[in-house]
């Protein structure tokens, strides 16, 4: 049997005598390429535990756009999404809001906290890692939640409302009132509070949409 050049260090092939071609292949190599295809069955069979599947975020749910966002998230985006779930979760900002109890300028202040812990967070990120597109698109939905979700509110009714309660708590009548007897007396308390209710709503939407991340869910 005559052997022909070998077309690979694994494979060969072989011309016996009648002209018939055969191929030997290593078992080695016959090893590498089981090992690939289990790596490709385990990535497809267990990958959405390990939070590789794809997730959606509508943007109108928080009252910030139309667009549906679809995400494979790694494990940094998963520590970022972590890390504003904790805050959300944390604060009078990701919770159901209670106006009979709450109070609206502690509500306020948790909001402002809000925003300062999620732009630190956000700086943290090492920009090598804002290159890669579902990073940069977690990064940036926090953002957009931040100036178009939150500000908003805050920009028409927070200083308007802590000039008015700053005032009204000084005065003699006021002063042994409870802060949530105090702010019902606010003469545009019924709006406020309707649209702090709204962004809230949406607030806890996003925090879910984090923990889904978090967790690998969908």
């Amino acid at each position: 049997m005559q052997e022909a050049k070998p077309s690979a260090s694994f494979l060969k092939l072989l011309v016996d005598s009648d002209f018939q071609l055969t191929m030997e292949v290593s078992p080695w190599l016959l090893g590498g390429l089981l090992g690939v295809a289990v790596l490709v069955l385990l990535y497809n069979f267990v990958g959405s535990s390990w939070g590789l599947r794809d997730f959606e975020i509508d943007e109108a749910e928080f009252g910030i756009g139309e667009q549906k966002i679809k995400l494979k998230p790694n494990s940094i985006d998963r520590q970022i999404a972590y890390k504003v779930w904790v805050e959300l979760s944390t604060r009078k900002i990701g919770l159901q809001i209670d106006l009979e109890n709450d109070v609206v300028y502690e509500i306020y202040d948790s909001w402002y906290s809000f925003f300062s812990v999620t732009r630190e967070l956000i700086k943290d990120v090492p920009v090598s890692k804002f290159q890669r597109k579902e990073t940069e698109r977690i990064i940036r939905l926090s953002i957009d939640v931040l100036n178009l979700g939150l500000r908003p509110h805050l920009t028409k009714w927070h200083a308007r409302y802590r000039r008015w309660h700053d005032t009204q708590a000084s005065l003699q009548g006021n002063i042994d009132l409870e802060p949530q007897d105090l702010q019902r007396k606010y003469p545009y308390i019924k709006e406020l509070e309707a649209d702090i209710l709204s962004v809230n709503n949406r607030l806890i939407g996003y925090r879910e949409k984090m923990y889904k991340i978090v967790a690998g869910t969908h």
